[in-house]
């Protein structure tokens, strides 16, 4: 997107975004999706809880998109104009499938109902986009469970073509295909965007996942997008510590993580993007949204490192509503930002 240092970027409310001079900031779509022939006009009570009509009920749907794209582009950082860079994270197929995580929910993309539904709600969306750009986030963990169904997604049936012929009739009825046609339709609807499938991370540790990780995105279709997102932790390490759970960084688990990015972003051709890191730091309380972690504070100081690993942004943003949020951490992440961007920045790796 122009880019040639390491963007910095979070999930955050207005005055923080004013804060300090971000890059980027991202929002969640995950309500579900529109029900079939409903608030194709205007936002009245068949809406539901679809994200089309999260603002103000008497705009025309689409508007709350339309916000984030025109208040990202009109950031101003000690007065001068910064643009942000707007990217949502686009999370619909668990609640609007009305399935559970797994097996059943890699299963409703054989549903020809269902996804064209689907289908057609993505169209919306990269339609409301049109020509703006922005950072567009496929479904996490989503993948990761039609990788558990099998490792070969050209194996996993998806009813792609009799859901969205108008798109997407040549691709294959796979969960490959479906992948492909996400893809190629934000290169036909918004062709100034820029999208990414997400890896999941559970299993980085281990050797070898990152090359198996690698091939399956690759067959999946990841390498047709810009980027690869990954997720670090979706809590913070103190919260964990209340479950009984062991999720700190530390210099071994970190560098574990980074080579499993390089590995990952190797394989497939295409940068990362590390997404909803948790915002804790050694200043917290371990109370409810004051969670300890340690993942700001060590990227902070090892950006080279981060760079190296072919991470192209590190975004921040709390996994639950009870974690550390970027208003809630003590301003810790404005100030390593403000601090990161007074110099000349951490170049991308190429």
């Amino acid at each position: 997107m122009g880019k040639t240092s390491l963007l910095i970027g979070a999930q955050m409310e207005d005055s923080t975004a004013a804060a300090a001079p971000y890059d980027v900031r991202y929002r969640y779509l995950a309500g579900g999706i529109r029900a079939a022939n409903s608030c194709t006009s205007s936002c009245d009570g068949s809406c539901g809880q679809w994200w089309g009509c999260w603002q103000d009920t008497s705009k025309a749907p689409g508007q709350y998109v339309l916000s984030h794209l025109s208040t990202t582009a009109a950031a101003t950082w000690n007065g001068v104009s910064r643009p942000q860079i707007a990217a949502i994270t686009y999370y619909e197929l668990l609640t609007s499938s009305g399935t559970s995580e797994g097996a059943t929910e890699v299963a409703a993309i054989n549903d020809a109902t269902f996804l064209k539904r689907y289908f057609d709600d993505w169209r919306f969306l990269l339609q409301t986009i049109g020509s703006q750009q922005a950072m567009l986030h496929i479904e996490p963990d989503f993948w990761g469970f039609v990788r558990q169904v099998n490792s070969n997604p050209a194996s996993v049936p998806a009813a792609v073509t009799t859901a969205n012929a108008t798109d997407c009739s040549a691709q294959a009825n796979t969960a490959a295909g479906f992948a492909r046609c996400m893809i190629a339709m934000v290169r036909k609807y918004a062709p100034n965007a820029k999208v990414g499938l997400h890896a999941s991370p559970w299993n980085y540790t281990q050797s070898g996942d990152a090359a198996a990780v690698g091939t399956f995105m690759s067959a999946l279709g990841a390498g047709d997008g810009d980027f690869v997102v990954t997720d670090p932790s979706d809590r913070d390490a103190g919260y964990y510590d209340t479950l009984g759970q062991n999720r700190w960084w530390t210099d071994t688990s970190a560098a574990a993580y980074l080579a499993w990015s390089k590995t990952l972003a190797q394989s497939v051709g295409k940068p990362t993007v590390m997404w909803q890191i948790p915002l804790g730091n050694s200043a917290q309380t371990n109370i409810t949204n004051h969670w300890k972690d340690n993942r700001v504070e060590w990227l902070f100081a090892h950006l080279s490192d981060v760079s190296q690993a072919k991470v192209a942004a590190l975004l921040f943003g709390a996994g639950q509503s009870d974690q550390t949020t970027p208003e809630t951490d003590g301003g810790l992440l404005s100030s390593k930002t403000i601090s990161y961007r007074s110099g000349s920045g951490t170049a991308l790796c190429q």
